[in-house]
């Protein structure tokens, strides 16, 4: 961590319940503890933050017990807000701190910045994916053929960016990636938050840090959505937790739309379109996400919607895809789907 983001981080752990006040106005002071959903201000008991320093550590440390993440305040800021640089970190540390700004060396390039993204992490996200581009052509591109996954160049919900900011949240250290940009969207089709996959320099797997995905943005209720034309009518869709998992599904169904809802809790709250009748929920092998797949089959139930599990065989779908091939999942789907759906959707056999 460079000083000036250990002194940072430092003077808002001397405010630690200010600053939790402010930016996880979702959660609750419980002893020497701010407890709240996740460090992007869902509601929830699963982080802790620290208020005072103990014999544990100092004040402003935290741990979300669900994810095994863990930082500082600083980080707080930058997923709560929405934040995409440590420079705008930086400037809303200061601003809740009321510190002035260091004076800039003026450069004419300044001028023409845009002002950091408002306060709310959608606008962060909005802005990150307009700074993007298409994946045609690009290392996003040859990550997801590596993958198996073949996407029309028409999904919109996916960008590449060359050079986005990563932050490691256990050294504090910053550097610029490539990486894949995935739009999360309600299903009016408004961006309402992202995730990122930081990939390797050649675009040959995932880029070689902690944690090479992260989210932002209000993502309860929104998903990744891959073949949703807003406003129209999906009698019949999947969803799932993982991006991959359900690209892989519509790399051998490409017409049918799919949702990734980015985990098992955002799973089980995923908000459905109109007009759905019915819905594959994409499983996964192990037992990680049992409850988002039975909240959303009941909250389908609940709406007059049918709710069929597809399993399968290895680890997950992209597992399937990649190691079995695309028409072995076919074959193997194809007995899992209404047979009215296994004849519209997979291709002829």
């Amino acid at each position: 961590m460079t000083a000036s983001a250990s002194e940072l981080a430092r003077r808002l752990g001397e405010h630690a319940e200010a600053v939790c006040r402010e930016y996880l106005s979702n959660g609750h002071r419980s002893g020497n503890h701010w407890i709240v959903g996740d460090v992007r201000n869902a509601r929830g008991r699963s982080m802790h933050v620290r208020l005072k320093a103990n014999a544990k550590g100092p004040a402003g440390k935290w741990v979300d017990e669900a994810t095994a993440e863990y930082g500082d305040l600083l980080d707080v800021i930058e997923a709560s807000c929405g934040l995409v640089g440590f420079r705008e970190v930086a400037d809303e540390a200061r601003r809740f701190l009321a510190i002035p700004r260091p004076e800039p060396q003026s450069r004419p390039s300044d001028i023409q910045r845009q002002p950091a993204a408002a306060r709310g992490s959608p606008d962060a996200a909005r802005r990150l994916f307009a700074m993007s581009q298409p994946i045609a052509g690009t290392l996003a591109e040859r990550y997801l053929t590596g993958r198996g996954i073949l996407l029309a160049a028409r999904e919109r919900a996916l960008r590449f960016h060359p050079g986005c900011y990563y932050r490691d949240l256990v050294t504090g250290e910053t550097q610029t990636l490539p990486a894949l940009i995935a739009a999360v969207t309600g299903i009016d089709g408004r961006i309402t938050g992202l995730q990122r996959t930081w990939l390797a320099p050649d675009g040959n797997g995932k880029a070689q840090i902690a944690d090479p995905r992260r989210s932002l943005g209000h993502l309860l209720g929104n998903g990744i959505w891959l073949g949703l034309d807003p406003g129209t009518p999906v009698p019949v869709m999947a969803a799932g937790e993982g991006f991959e998992t359900m690209a892989s599904l519509r790399t051998v169904m490409p017409a049918l739309p799919v949702a990734a809802a980015t985990s098992a809790n955002h799973l089980a709250g995923l908000i459905l379109p109109p007009g759905c009748r019915r819905l594959y929920i994409a499983a996964d092998a192990d037992a990680a996400g049992r409850h988002g797949i039975e909240r959303l089959s009941q909250r389908a139930g609940e709406s007059g919607i049918l709710a069929l599990v597809l399993r399968p065989q290895l680890g997950d779908f992209n597992d399937d895809l990649r190691h079995l091939g695309p028409a072995h999942l076919a074959a193997w789907l194809s007995d899992q789907l209404v047979p009215d759906d296994a004849r519209l959707f997979l291709p002829p056999g």
